[in-house]
């Protein structure tokens, strides 16, 4: 049996999930957020049709986990961004050194400090 190609679930979400994985490449992460809704239905629908070809489902399967593997690793970069964000933060805080037991002093940094110059 021949399916129709303007309402093929199958087909319909591969293109998204072409879109997905174009957007995480390009790091559009954004755009993911307009993208998921029609992938869940899409999801939905599949539940719905008979699938002749497991073909069909190994080859969209295989894009899911690729796509999943890059959203694994576009959240790895935020988090490891996030914490830069935090330590950089910290260190305009607080200047830390280290005495001679290894133990850590920290003393706090006066923000916009100014530098006077006397004559």
């Amino acid at each position: 049996m021949q399916r129709n190609p303007e309402s093929d679930p199958i087909k319909a979400l591969e293109e998204v999930l072409d879109l997905e994985r174009a957007a995480l490449v390009d790091g559009e992460l954004d755009s993911l957020d307009h993208m998921f809704p029609e992938k869940e239905k899409l999801i939905g629908a599949l539940n719905d049709v008979q699938v002749f070809d497991s073909a069909d489902l190994i080859r969209v399967q295989k894009k899911i986990e690729r796509n999943q593997t890059l959203l694994n690793s576009a959240a790895d970069g935020i988090r490891a961004v996030a914490t830069r964000m935090a330590e950089l933060r910290r260190v305009r805080q607080e200047f830390s050194t280290y005495d001679s037991s290894g133990q850590r002093s920290g003393f706090a940094v006066r923000s916009h400090a100014k530098l006077e110059k006397r004559a």
